[in-house]
Formats: structure tokens, C-alpha cells, sequence
């Protein structure tokens, strides 16, 4: 549940200075600030823009915006923030093209819909996340980045990579790009897939999974002993690290796999 929330605006029109450091200062249009319940969750859904998150120093979550463009005006794409039982959702929210068939809208699950067509704005986001607060992390055009963090992550993207660091748990998606992943825990079960890109996936030492693991170009190399399942070969391989226990999938068709024990 959402305890506070602070929501700050500006007026980037109004914001005419002078250096490099200041102009950067400019663009940042878009904060917000507010206490998210542990177990509760941040989501940020993006579409052009990439979304970097990191350890934040005290209970609160944090975001800003950035916004930039070389032809349509940066004012034409908002920031929406959603507050609900589950934590806070924040969107880049486009226009909605003429020919639309539903309006573009900052929300949840299928709810969500967004379009943005003839637009060129880019929207990157910068979040810090408290202890005990699980992250969403989706975009379109842009890498997802992810550091320190204690509670679970999901990150996706469709052109960019995914880096992500955690104490927790993670699942991570993309196209065309590379996935780094180091998980503390291996709570639920976990998925990294990709199509144009390796998977680096570093695992606790103790760690305990049912393993499948599939390329097309590419091989899988991994530190941990593995019981096999059927048949393992360099592109393809089932099996068992520790005892089993959650589901491990990891794919990618052109790029190679790797499990590392840390």
C-alpha cells in the first residue's frame, strides 16, 4: 500500500539554462517519491527508453524522468502514476495515434495499452528501490539495468540488454540483446531468454534447481555439477543442479550460455 506519494512536474518550457551539467538538470521533468509496503512492488513501464535501477539509501522509492527528442516536442509523452494494493506502476504515457483502436492507458495486466506511433521521445527512468520492494522493469527500445537490489526482479526489454543484480530472486527477457544475471535466491522459478544474445547467469553456491537449457549458435558451459536429465549436449541440456527444486529455463538462439557459480 501506497503511504506517501510526492509528485513534482516542471515545466520544461520554463527551464532555459546555460551549461552542460544545468541542461541535463532541464530535462529531468519528472519525480516522484513514496513508501511501497514490503513484499509490495515497484513497476515501471516504458516503451522508447531505457530504465536503470539501483539500492536506494532509505524506505522510500524513488523515480525521476528524463526526457529527450529530435523531432516531436517532449511535452507531447506524460509520466502516469498508478497507485493501487499491489505498489506503484509508472508510465510513459504517448499520445494515441489517430488511428487507434483503443486509447493509450497506464495500467496493469491487458489493461495496459499503449501505442506510440510517429513519436520519437524518449523516456529514461532512474529508480531507487528500498529493501524488501520486488521490481518491474519493462521497456521497449532501451537496456535495463539493475544493481544491488534485495527484493525480486523482472526486467524486460525487446532491443537492448538486460544486466541485472540482486539478493533476491529474477527473471529476464529480451530480443535482441545480451542478458548478465547474478540471483541471491532461487525462491521461484526462474526464466532468461533471449533470441539475438548470450545469458551469463551467476547462481549461489548452493543453489538447487531443475536446469533446462537450450541454444541454436552457441554452447552452454556451466560450473555447477549436473545429474542429467536425457541428453546433454553443447546446445542443448536438461538436468539437475543440487537436488533440483524450482524450474530454471534458460534460451537463446544465437549466443552461448553460461552458469557460473559465485
Amino acid at each position: 500500500m501506497i503511504q506517501r506519494a510526492v509528485q513534482t512536474v516542471a515545466i520544461a518550457a520554463a527551464m532555459v539554462v546555460c551549461g552542460t551539467t544545468a541542461n541535463l538538470a532541464a530535462q529531468q521533468d519528472f519525480s516522484w517519491s513514496g513508501s511501497v509496503d514490503r513484499g509490495d512492488a515497484v513497476s515501471i513501464r516504458g516503451i522508447n527508453g531505457g530504465i536503470v535501477a539501483r539500492a536506494g539509501s532509505g524506505s522510500e522509492v524513488r523515480v525521476t524522468a528524463v526526457k529527450t527528442s529530435e523531432d516531436d516536442p517532449i511535452s507531447s509523452v506524460r509520466v502516469e502514476v498508478v497507485e493501487d494494493g499491489d505498489g506503484v506502476l509508472i508510465c510513459a504515457v504517448y499520445p494515441t495515434p489517430d488511428n487507434a483502436d483503443e486509447e493509450n492507458r497506464c495500467a496493469r495486466g491487458r489493461a495496459y495499452k499503449m501505442n506510440n506511433k510517429d513519436n520519437d521521445v524518449k523516456v529514461n527512468f532512474t529508480v531507487e528501490v528500498p529493501a524488501g520492494v520486488e521490481l518491474n522493469a519493462v521497456t521497449v527500445n532501451g537496456d535495463v539495468e539493475v544493481s544491488g537490489l534485495t527484493g525480486d526482479v523482472n526486467a524486460v526489454t525487446v532491443n537492448g540488454d538486460v544486466d541485472v543484480s540482486t539478493n533476491g530472486s529474477a527473471t529476464a527477457t529480451t530480443v535482441n540483446g545480451s542478458i548478465e544475471a547474478r540471483v541471491g535466491r532461487l525462491d521461484d522459478d526462474l526464466e532468461f531468454t533471449t533470441v539475438n544474445g548470450g545469458v551469463r547467469l551467476t547462481l549461489p553456491a548452493g543453489a538447487s534447481a531443475d536446469v533446462e537449457a537450450t541454444t541454436v549458435n552457441g554452447r552452454i558451459e556451466t560450473d555447477f555439477p549436473i545429474t542429467i536429465r536425457g541428453r546433454w549436449g553443447p546446445r542443448s541440456a536438461r538436468g539437475e543442479i543440487g537436488g533440483g527444486g524450482v524450474s530454471l529455463h534458460i534460451t537463446t538462439v544465437n549466443g552461448s550460455i553460461e552458469i557460473i557459480r559465485a
